[in-house]
């Protein structure tokens, strides 16, 4: 996911909402290359640490950003006032004399490490990217397990892959530049047209009309390449896995106790089951969501495992825990239960009771128990089949060997 997450940030330069953030780092352009990365760096930490806590239901945390935000804007209204005018820079750092001189470039004292990671926080704390299928998955992760370590390490990924598709624009247009050969007085003029650029994007983000200023654009490019990303990279990495573990078999060794099943809002074709009602069987726990195109491509191999075995003693169970607000839709879920010809027990987990017993964190995810209630096999993602039906067989021979 890491990877999927790095790959997704460096789409995101395609996206239309990387547009308002685009002056501030453009204008920095003419800078040393170190000036620039540092830049790129405080961008990518603060948008992980604001997105990290954005998914903390607190007041303070809402209080905090919009304080953050409102101190961004200044920063960089003054950091666009500078650029349109040494003078004008001059007298802004009246009243703030170390901050003033190192925003204003005519100076050249925006040099200093602190002046680059100020102006990236500044524009990270304003850089809100479109949620698209990647970045969706991240938070709504987060937001069913709460801030963690993992959530911001794939935040830094998705930030750290921006941050590469940006900065590859912005050394190749100083290439450009430096080619040109152009003159003192059209380079003053360059960096006041980007002053102005930066001071406009400033006051529409500041009037909150960002909005508007987008309304004609869409993202729609950039989210297939996200979900062609999302469907194709773990099929990729599926493939490998599968091809290095080939001539080895499926670790099958106890790997703790089946978790309670409980919780479930409601249960379609079956009343509701527990670990005492499933003594003595077999029994395959797939956690899906109907929406989820990885689930749509496991699932008709799920189903035909539970057809296959029925009869030999397997019981499957689908969890279906909701990605969206509209999988949480019980009428939803049933029309895609029945379009998807599925008739084993499906447990609705719209209060994520089952996948927090299970510590899950997979779409989808197979967890295969024994008929001693002991989980044997697990796998996350599409793949594996052929080695899930052989865990199947070998724990369904095993049952009947005991029984």
């Amino acid at each position: 996911m890491l990877l999927i997450a790095f790959l997704g940030g460096i789409v995101t330069v395609l996206s239309p909402c990387i547009l308002p953030v685009v002056p501030f780092l453009f204008a920095r352009a003419d800078r040393s290359a170190s000036s620039v990365l540092l830049t790129l760096l405080g961008l990518i930490l603060t948008f992980a640490l604001v997105s990290s806590l954005a998914v903390v239901s607190s007041d303070w945390v809402v209080t905090a950003n919009g304080i953050g935000r409102h101190i961004a804007l200044v920063v960089l209204v003054l950091f666009a006032l500078s650029l349109l005018s040494a003078k004008v820079g001059s007298w802004l750092t009246w009243p703030l004399v170390t901050l003033g001189n190192r925003l204003d470039p005519a100076t050249r004292r925006l040099s200093g490490p602190s002046a680059s990671l100020l102006i990236g926080v500044a524009t990270g704390l304003l850089w809100a990217p479109c949620a698209g299928p990647i970045l969706g998955i991240i938070l709504t992760g987060a937001m069913l397990q709460g801030p963690s370590a993992h959530t911001s390490l794939l935040l830094l990924a998705y930030g750290l892959g921006s941050a590469v598709s940006l900065g590859t624009l912005i050394f190749a247009g100083r290439g450009v530049l430096a080619r040109m050969k152009l003159s003192l007085p059209v380079t003053a003029w360059l960096r006041r047209g980007a002053g102005c650029a930066a001071l406009l994007v400033a006051v529409v983000i500041a009037s909150g009309n960002q909005n508007q200023l987008l309304a004609g654009t869409s993202s729609e490019g950039a989210a297939a390449i996200e979900q062609r990303l999302l469907t194709g990279v773990p099929a990729v990495i599926d493939y490998l896995v599968d091809s290095v573990k080939a001539a080895t078999a499926p670790d099958v060794s106890s790997k703790g106790e089946m978790p309670s099943l409980s919780g479930a809002v409601e249960w379609l074709n079956s009343p509701a089951l527990n670990k005492e009602s499933l003594k003595g069987k077999v029994v395959l726990v797939d956690f899906w969501t109907f929406d989820c195109i990885n689930c749509q491509h496991s699932i008709p191999h799920v189903n035909q495992w539970a057809k296959k075995y029925e009869k030999d003693g397997l019981v499957v169970i689908g969890v279906h825990t909701p990605e969206y607000p509209y999988e949480r839709v019980i009428d939803n879920v049933r029309k895609n239960v029945e379009k998807l010809g599925l008739n084993y027990p499906i447990a609705i987990d719209n209060n994520y009771a089952i996948w927090r017993a299970f510590d899950n964190q997979y779409w989808p995810a197979h967890y295969i128990i024994d008929a001693q209630g002991q989980i044997r096999y697990t796998h996350f993602g599409e793949g594996g089949y052929d080695t899930q039906e052989q865990v199947i067989q070998q724990l369904l021979n095993e049952a009947k060997a005991k029984g």
